[in-house]
């Protein structure tokens, strides 16, 4: 068993490799992880993304990682309904996209360096590949928004990605897109799925609409969803039990 904590992307990125560890795999993931952050991130003014929000630049003289982003920033877009954006505060910021697919890109390093059961979390968005043990699924705790220091839910499963947006961190700060103000009707709401890069981003949007999320988590294919109202009302969506200790 192999831990490593990195400070990276204004977060701290967990790896928690079960079998198959490899120091030069987890070392071209966190050497992945801190390439992403120079381009996308948006408080170094020399980043591209920066660079490209002043108009200094074009996404095709960027590196390709960029219009891959911005692909697929466009893609949850389309599908929610307009409630996930790459402007949230009007400057060009695709960080609620870029981290789960990073994150996810890491996992799949350390994977192909045969590391078969591990478990990639950056700031309480997470990526596990196999299980935790050969008789064990991992289980994942999802923090209370309402009441610090306790859980509301545990997720259990293998090879599943698990993502939670919410204010507990971070306060209100995700804002619905249609309004131009914050989203306040969720305290949080965590997604299942099987890959980080479209379950991050669709909390993201999930969390924008409300409780107006359930219908529309339902409706996608291979997600469920686990919400906290901020009255401190609880809902789910129907498969969503399976994924519970």
């Amino acid at each position: 068993m192999t831990r490593h904590a990195e400070h990276v992307m204004g977060t701290v990125v967990s790896f928690d490799v079960r079998t198959g560890h490899s120091p030069e795999g987890l070392s071209a993931a966190v050497e992945w992880l801190h390439q992403v952050d120079a381009v996308f991130s948006t408080y170094r003014r020399g980043s591209a993304v920066s660079r490209l929000d002043r108009g200094e630049t074009t996404v095709a003289a960027c590196p390709p990682e960029v219009a891959e982003i911005l692909a697929l920033c466009g893609k949850v877009s389309r599908v929610s309904g307009g409630y996930f954006t790459t402007r949230p505060a009007g400057r060009l910021d695709p960080s609620a996209m870029v981290k789960g697919w990073a994150i996810e890109r890491a996992s799949r390093i350390i994977t192909e360096a045969g590391a078969t059961d591990h478990c990639v979390n950056g700031g309480g968005d997470v990526q596990l590949t196999g299980s935790a043990a050969p008789d064990r699924p991992w289980r994942i705790g999802v923090a209370h928004p309402l009441r610090p220091g306790e859980l509301v839910a545990v997720v259990t499963g293998k090879g599943i990605a698990v993502a939670t947006s919410g204010t507990a961190e971070r306060g209100a700060h995700i804002v619905d897109p249609h309004t131009g103000r914050p989203a306040t009707a969720l305290a949080s709401i965590t997604l299942v799925g099987q890959s980080l890069t479209l379950t991050d981003a669709y909390a993201t949007a999930a969390f924008a609409m409300g409780d107006a999320a359930r219908d529309w988590v339902e409706a996608l294919d291979g997600y469920e969803a686990f919400a906290v109202t901020s009255s401190g009302r609880i809902w789910h969506t129907s498969g969503f039990p399976r994924f519970t200790a």
